[in-house]
């Protein structure tokens, strides 16, 4: 059954509410140069149809609190409703009020800094990127400063990236104005050192590393490529999508990474895609540090500050300092846990996906990087059957698929990672469902889903036709 859209919905004349008090006009307060000459088309609706107008929509969507969710790379762990409450204790916060009246959330924010800085080994931080590609693209620039701030940057033109790389790393490059050139993986699934070594060079600017990697193996010989890097002198730089994997275990810093990003809505519980704004926080090496965007929260002899004076900034990133809310989140998270839970968490997600790649396996599915797994790992169905069918079969069983066709280096990839907030028998009825998929018939399978809100879309013309406004503009 379709789902009227709000506009829809909207009868002239309705009204959910009625103002108690006189509200300014708004030719009083705004320059007439800046007023619409058409006033917006809102939705007019009473209140109870809104209410059941987004009441049935979230009835029809899949999150994290109703189903299985599995997305690769994406850490969909459960987001604790305590984090809710204590960011909710800063709803009234202004970001224009006076530094010296919002003393708490500074402090909050420097200590979730220190935290952070402890976790990967980094010297100093921001917390200011809104989302983990933000946060890269942050770290590039950075890594672009120090260059040119050494006279280096016309001659440092390239970044390399793993074949088996998230996408938003070459993006991320190729947007800050890099050539990327591309690093083949050996063949058990990490970094080929003999290719990065014909590579690397004075030309280069960064190497972009996730670790464990999107195969969800470990690069065992980090050491060595670090060592690489820094003869080079090109700086490391570690994509944090993965860090869930080895959080309180081992840093970044230490295996010799000079930038690191986080994703503070993947591995610190913060609700995300759509469940709310993210936060890519970015840690740098002291060499790094007076890149950093501005302000960064100081403390100093009467308490916690914005420092704006780094001559040497890259500048701004983000309106005021990023998405505050998601950082408090993140801060309830790690105080809640300290760091023996948060090595629990990650101990417990590793344990959670080498079972089930155990229980698929068993299913009849393939893994053909099948090395010690970390966090997630790569599937492959058996032969005569397609990944996205697979993934529309299961929502019609219930359960969220996996990230598919991802990494590019595995044909059909199924790329499965349950978290550690995951129980046992979660992950043994996802391998049911799995396995049963594998015995449906062909013409079910290419023609699912079938009790779902939607069925099935075309995911290409939707890519190359997005409809983005109800109205006609034309």
């Amino acid at each position: 059954m379709s789902f009227p859209l709000i506009f829809e919905r909207s009868r002239k004349g309705r009204r959910g509410l009625k103002l108690v008090k006189a509200v300014p006009k708004a030719e009083d307060l705004i320059p007439k140069e800046h007023l619409r000459e058409v006033p917006p088309r809102l939705p007019e609706v009473d209140e109870l149809t809104l209410v059941r107008h987004y009441t049935g929509l979230s009835r029809r969507q899949v999150g994290v609190d109703t189903t299985f969710y599995p997305l690769g790379s994406c850490t969909m762990k459960y987001n604790p409703k305590l984090h809710e409450e204590a960011a909710r204790l800063f709803a009234d916060l202004h970001p224009y009020q006076d530094p010296k009246t919002a003393q708490g959330a500074l402090r909050l924010m420097w200590e979730l800094g220190e935290y952070l800085k402890a976790l990967t080994g980094m010297d100093a931080i921001t917390l200011e990127p809104a989302a983990g590609a933000h946060g890269e693209l942050t770290g590039i620039l950075i890594i672009r400063a120090y260059h040119e701030d050494r006279g280096e940057g016309r001659t440092r033109r390239v970044v390399l990236v793993p074949d088996s790389a998230h996408g938003s790393n070459p993006a991320t490059a190729s947007m800050a104005g890099y050539q990327v050139r591309e690093i083949p993986s050996g063949p058990e699934g990490e970094v080929d050192l003999e290719a990065l070594k014909r590579e690397l060079g004075p030309h280069v600017a960064a190497l972009m590393l996730t670790n464990p990697n999107t195969l969800g193996l470990f690069e065992r010989r980090i050491l060595e490529i670090s060592r690489l890097c820094k003869e080079a002198g090109v700086q490391l730089y570690y994509d944090g999508a993965n860090l869930n994997a080895i959080m309180g275990w081992a840093r970044p810093g230490d295996m010799g990474f000079d930038v690191v990003h986080l994703n503070l809505h993947k591995t610190f519980t913060v609700p995300h895609g759509g469940g709310g704004p993210g936060s890519g926080p970015v840690g740098v090496k002291a060499h790094l540090a007076p890149y950093l965007p501005v302000p960064l929260v100081a403390k100093g002899e009467e308490g916690f500050y914005l420092d704006f004076h780094r001559p040497k900034s890259i500048g701004r990133v983000r309106s005021f300092y990023g998405n505050f809310l998601a950082l408090v989140r993140a801060w309830a998270y790690i105080r809640t846990l300290g760091l023996e839970g948060l090595k629990k968490a990650a101990a417990l997600a590793v344990l959670n996906a080498r079972y089930l790649k155990e229980l698929l396996k068993e299913k009849g599915y393939r893994v053909p990087y099948d090395g010690p797994s970390m966090h997630e790992f790569v599937a492959q169905p058996p032969q005569g059957f397609r990944a996205l069918d697979l993934a529309k079969g299961l929502l019609e069983l219930g359960f969220h698929p996996p990230t598919v066709y991802f990494p590019l280096i595995v044909k059909e990839a199924l790329m499965v990672e349950p978290t550690e907030t995951e129980a046992k028998e979660t992950l043994e009825a996802f391998a049911e469902a799995m396995g049963e998929l594998l015995e449906k018939p062909k013409e079910w399978l290419e023609n699912a889903p079938y009790s779902t809100p939607v069925r099935r879309l075309d995911e290409l013309r939707a890519n190359k036709h997005p409809k983005l406004t109800y109205f006609d503009e034309g």
